[in-house]
């Protein structure tokens, strides 16, 4: 890791152990949450996903190195960084927020599960199991019940993830939005629907077997019938910054392959 003039760096205790760095100090994310003025992250969209949660109630803005497969929101490629990030340092940068979710899951009245997530909450069948039925609300408002292989509640951020897989839309991060997509719907009008991200959104089990929970990678691993799971904006925004000039179809059009061919 080079020095970098005029800035104090701090490196995660694991990452140190793991990566055998020494000479730096180490603490822990939290620790550097509440210490530090911006977050280096290196690796793929999948670890910047995981940080991005734990830091974003600190306000810490995040750059992210891509040592990963697709850079979604890891987009400075690992061997331009050295290029790249004394600029950025020095001010010449983008800012761009992302919305995050709140979720639990309620069994009986109570809480039994909760989480963030940057990404999605999926509701799924098990893996040897048919379909499952889904009741779903928004504010409070019945909409459907739907008999699907699942459901998948998506931010901007992961509209561009499992939800576009599943043939959802992509929505620009700026849009204040979620996307609900089924997954392989029984019902083939049952099709994605774009809501505000102001709204609750409501998700009961009624029937099915083995059916789960995932929140970005956590996961609860069986839900039982009357089991809700509920959805909502959190009060916290992850800031990522990006290297000045960057735009969102810079990033689909590299990512997708566009214009290629």
């Amino acid at each position: 890791m080079p020095r970098i003039p005029g800035c104090r760096v701090v490196v995660e205790s694991d990452t140190a152990a793991n990566a055998a760095l020494s000479g730096y100090p180490t603490s822990d994310v939290g620790a550097i949450g509440a210490q530090c003025d911006l977050g280096l992250v290196v690796g793929g969209d999948g670890t910047m996903l995981g940080i991005g949660r734990q830091l974003a109630r600190h306000g810490v803005p995040l750059i992210g190195i891509n040592q990963g497969r697709l850079g979604f929101i890891t987009d400075i490629p690992l061997d331009q960084y050295r290029n790249v990030l004394p600029p950025m340092l020095a001010g010449e940068y983008v800012e761009d927020e992302r919305t995050l979710m709140q979720a639990c899951v309620m069994r009986d009245g109570q809480c039994v599960f909760e989480a963030h997530a940057m990404n999605d909450v999926v509701v799924n069948r098990g893996a040897t199991s048919g379909m499952v039925e889904l009741r779903v609300e928004v504010d409070g408002h019945f909409v459907a019940n739907q008999r699907a292989d699942g459901l998948i509640v998506a931010t901007p951020t992961g509209s561009t993830a499992y939800a576009l897989s599943a043939g959802g839309p992509m929505l620009h991060p700026s849009n204040p939005g979620w996307v609900l997509v089924p997954i392989a719907p029984h019902t083939l009008s049952n099709r994605p629907l774009v809501l505000p991200d102001a709204v609750e959104i409501a998700i009961e089990l009624v029937s099915g077997r083995d059916a789960s929970a995932n929140f970005d990678m956590q996961s609860l691993a069986s839900l039982v019938h009357g089991d809700r799971i509920l959805v909502r904006r959190s009060q916290h925004k992850v800031r990522f910054l990006h290297p000045k000039g960057w735009t969102y179809f810079d990033t689909l059009r590299r990512k997708l392959h566009w214009n290629e061919g």
